[in-house]
C-alpha cells in the first residue's frame, strides 16, 4: 500500500461549459457541463452500456434540482426554462476528488454539495446532495429523459409519456423494446415521488449545433422526487438499469466508499512515479478507458472458459468504441504504467482472437460483435504492444501462445492481404492502399472523399513493419527457432537498407511522408517520420535523426502536441471546427494531435538525452487537464494559438502517452 500519497484533487475556477466525465468500466458513462447546461447529445447522468445490438443508450438525461426554502423555491444548477423559478444558488466551487466531480452551491443562507458517483461494472449512477450549512430545507429533484442510442440525434421523437410504475420514492420507467426499464430511487429523509408529467420542449444543444448536427429536441419528465434535508444531512438519487435487488444492495455511503476505495487501490497499483501529481490524475483517467465490453457476450464466454477475462480499450469519449490502433498505442500507458498487467494480457489475447487474414480489427462498431479490418497499421502496433507487455511482465506463456499467429501475420503481409497491403518484392518495403479506403491513422473520410489516402509506402507503416520484423525475429530466437529468426532478420535488413535509401528527401532534409504513391513521392512534412526514430527498433540511420527531429520541432511542435501537417503546405488548415465535412478536411491537415507528444518525447530523448526539455514539452498538456473535460486529455487542438481543443474531450491515447512520458521521465 502507498501510505503517504494524498488523494489527488483538482480544483478549478469553474467555467460553466467545461465538462466532466465518469465511466463505469463497461463503456457506459455519466457526463455533463459544470453548470449543468447540456451542450452535447452525450450529456446525461446514465448512459448505459447494454448487450449488443443495443450498445450504449441514453437512459437519464438531466436532473432539475430545487430547494424549497421558507419563503421561496430556488434552483440548484441549471434548470430547464419551463421549470425554473428565476432565483438560483451560485456555483462557488467545482473539483475532482479522486476523479469524481463535486460541486458546491451557496446562497439564501445555505451551502449545498453535489457529488456524482458511477458504480463500477454496473449501469448505475448515484447523485448525492449534502446540506453543509443552513437549513432545514426541502430538496426536489425532477428527472428528464429521452430513451435513445447515445449517438442518435437529439431531435429523435419523444413520446407523450413512458409507462411508469411507482413504489413510493421508487419509480420504474419502461423503455421501448428491447431496452430495459430505468429504475429511479431517492434515498433520504421523508422521501416521496409526485407524479406530475411535464415536457421539456425545444431544448438546445450548442455544441451539436456548432458541429453541424440537429441541435434541438424534447425531453419527458414523469414527476418530482422530494426529501427533507437537515444541516449535515444528505439525500441521494440512484438511476439504474440493473435489477432492483442489485440497485438496493448498497446504501449511498457504501457506494461512495466502495468507489473511493477502488480508486485508491488503482493508485496503489500504479508504478511509483504515477502515484502523485498530474500522473496520479492520469492513472484515474486511464481507468475510464479500460473496460469489459458489455455488449460482446462471445468474448466473455471465450475468455472465461480459459480462466481469463475479456478486456478492451475505449478509444475516446463520447463517441468512439474500441479501435485496434488506439488500443495498441495506448496499452503501455493505460495498463502497464498503472500496474494493470492482467488486463493488458487479456486485451492482447482478445484482439489476437479477432485477427483475420493477418489483420487486427481496425474497430468494433457500436452494437456489433464483429470488427472492421480496414487498417494497415493496427496490426503492426500489435507487435509493439506485445513487446511493451513482455518487457514488463516476462509472460513467456502468452508469447509462446501468440508466436504462431504473429508469424502468420508476417506471412500474410509478405504474400499480400486485404486492401492492397503487401511487401513490394522489388525493395522489401510495405505498401498499402485500396480505392475508397483510408488505412493509416490519418483516416478521415467524408462520404466518398478520402481526405488523406496516403496510398503507397507510408513512412510510419514501414517504420512499424521494420520494428515488427525485428521484434518477431528476437522472439523466435528466444524460443529456439533460429532458422525462423534468421529469415526475418534478413527481411528486416533489406527493409532497413531500402528505407534509408528511398525515404530520405535531400531537398527538405527529412523524410518523405509516402513514396511510390498515386502521385509519386509525397514530400509533405508530417509527424509520421518521427516513428522512424522513436520506435524501439529505429529504422532510420542514426546520422539522420537530428535533422528529422529539428524539422519536426520547427514545423510541427506546439504546446498541445504536434501538428499533423506543416503550416508551409498549401493543404494546411489552421483550425478544426465547423460541420463534419469542414472538420474532416482539417482533421489531419494541420490539426494538432495530443498523442503525438509521446513519439516526439521518445525521439527527443534518443537524439539529445535531455530530460528537462522533454519534461517542458509536456507542460501544455498538463495545464490542459484543468481546461476542457477536467482531468482528461482532448483528442485534437487547433493548429494555431490559442490551440483550442476539439474532437473527443477524453481520448485514450492522449491520456496514455502523456502518462507514459511522465512515468518514463520520473514524473
Amino acid at each position: 500500500m502507498n501510505e503517504t500519497a494524498a488523494d489527488p484533487v483538482r480544483h478549478v475556477n469553474a467555467q460553466p461549459l467545461q465538462e466532466w466525465l465518469v465511466c463505469n468500466g463497461l463503456g457506459g458513462y455519466a457526463s455533463g457541463t459544470i453548470s449543468g447546461v447540456p451542450t452535447r447529445r452525450y450529456h446525461g447522468y446514465l448512459i448505459a452500456a447494454l448487450p449488443n445490438p443495443a450498445g450504449r443508450v441514453m437512459m437519464l438525461n438531466s436532473l432539475a434540482v430545487q430547494l424549497k426554502l421558507r419563503d421561496r423555491r430556488v434552483d440548484v444548477g441549471w434548470v430547464p426554462p419551463n421549470m425554473s423559478n428565476g432565483a438560483a444558488l451560485d456555483l462557488v466551487e467545482f473539483e475532482l476528488q479522486l476523479g469524481l466531480p463535486v460541486s458546491r452551491y451557496r446562497g439564501f443562507g445555505v451551502l449545498l454539495e453535489k457529488r456524482v458517483v458511477v458504480s463500477h461494472a454496473h449501469n448505475t449512477v448515484m447523485v448525492q446532495w449534502r446540506l453543509l450549512e443552513g437549513g432545514p430545507t426541502r430538496l426536489e429533484v425532477r428527472p428528464s429523459l429521452q430513451f435513445r442510442g447515445h449517438d442518435d440525434l437529439v431531435s429523435a421523437q419523444v413520446p407523450d409519456a413512458y409507462p411508469l410504475t411507482a413504489f413510493g420514492a421508487r419509480i420504474e420507467l419502461a423503455a421501448p423494446t428491447p431496452l430495459p426499464a430505468v429504475k429511479l430511487h431517492l434515498d433520504g429523509s421523508r422521501t416521496s415521488f409526485v407524479i406530475e408529467p411535464l415536457s421539456v420542449p425545444d431544448l438546445g444543444y450548442a455544441i451539436e449545433e456548432s458541429r453541424g448536427y440537429a441541435s434541438r429536441g424534447n425531453l419527458y419528465s414523469p414527476g418530482r422526487f422530494r426529501a427533507d434535508l437537515q444541516a449535515g444531512g444528505s439525500a441521494a438519487l440512484f438511476a439504474s438499469t440493473e435489477p432492483w435487488d442489485t440497485l438496493l444492495t448498497m446504501s449511498p455511503p457504501e457506494m461512495l466508499s466502495a468507489e473511493v476505495e477502488r480508486r485508491r487501490r488503482l493508485l496503489d497499483a500504479a508504478v511509483p512515479a504515477a502515484r502523485s501529481g498530474a500522473a496520479a490524475e492520469l492513472v484515474l483517467a486511464a481507468d475510464q478507458f479500460v473496460i469489459r465490453p458489455a455488449g460482446r457476450k462471445e468474448d466473455h464466454v471465450r475468455a472465461r472458459a480459459a480462466g481469463d477475462e475479456a478486456w478492451t480499450v475505449i478509444a475516446g469519449y463520447h463517441w468512439f468504441t474500441d479501435w485496434g490502433r488506439d488500443t495498441m498505442i495506448s496499452l503501455e500507458g493505460l495498463t502497464l504504467c498503472t500496474g494493470r498487467h492482467a488486463e493488458a494480457g487479456s486485451i492482447l489475447r482478445m484482439f489476437a482472437h479477432h485477427v483475420r487474414d493477418g489483420l487486427v480489427p481496425n474497430m468494433f462498431p457500436e452494437g456489433a460483435n464483429e470488427g472492421l479490418y480496414h487498417t494497415a497499421d493496427a496490426t503492426l502496433w500489435f507487435f509493439h504492444a506485445i513487446d511493451r507487455y513482455l518487457r514488463v511482465t516476462g509472460d513467456r506463456r502468452t508469447l509462446i501462445a501468440l508466436l504462431p499467429l504473429l508469424r502468420d501475420i508476417i506471412d500474410h503481409h509478405m504474400r499480400g492481404t486485404r486492401f492492397g497491403i503487401h511487401v513490394d518484392p522489388h525493395d522489401g518495403l510495405l505498401s498499402q492502399g485500396a480505392q475508397g479506403y483510408q488505412l493509416t491513422w490519418m483516416d478521415a473520410k467524408a462520404g466518398d472523399w478520402v481526405v488523406t489516402p496516403r496510398r503507397g509506402k507510408a513512412v510510419e507503416i514501414n517504420a512499424l513493419w521494420y520494428n515488427a520484423l525485428r521484434l518477431c525475429s528476437d522472439w523466435l530466437a528466444r524460443t529456439n527457432d533460429r532458422d525462423g529468426a534468421e529469415d526475418l532478420r534478413r527481411v528486416a535488413d533489406r527493409t532497413h537498407d531500402s528505407f534509408n535509401r528511398r525515404f530520405w528527401n535531400e531537398r527538405t532534409g527529412c523524410l518523405y511522408d509516402v513514396i511510390d504513391g498515386e502521385h509519386g513521392d509525397d514530400p509533405s512534412i508530417r509527424p509520421n517520420q518521427l516513428f522512424a526514430i522513436s520506435l524501439p527498433h529505429a529504422v532510420l540511420d542514426h546520422t539522420r535523426w537530428a535533422p528529422v527531429l529539428e524539422t519536426c520541432e520547427r514545423e510541427l511542435l506546439t504546446p498541445a502536441g504536434l501538428r499533423s501537417l506543416s503550416p508551409g503546405s498549401p493543404d494546411f488548415k489552421p483550425t478544426y471546427r465547423g460541420d463534419l465535412l469542414t472538420r474532416d478536411a482539417a482533421y489531419h491537415q494541420g490539426t494538432v494531435w495530443s498523442w503525438l507528444i509521446g513519439p516526439y518525447v521518445d525521439a527527443l530523448m534518443r537524439v539529445r538525452r535531455d530530460p528537462a526539455a522533454a519534461r517542458r514539452a509536456l507542460d501544455g498538456l498538463i495545464a490542459h487537464l484543468g481546461q476542457n473535460c477536467i482531468g482528461y486529455v482532448s483528442e485534437v487542438f487547433d493548429a494555431q494559438p490559442p490551440y483550442t481543443p476539439g474532437g473527443c474531450v477524453a481520448q485514450a491515447w492522449g491520456v496514455a502517452e502523456l502518462l507514459r512520458c511522465l512515468v518514463n521521465l520520473g514524473s
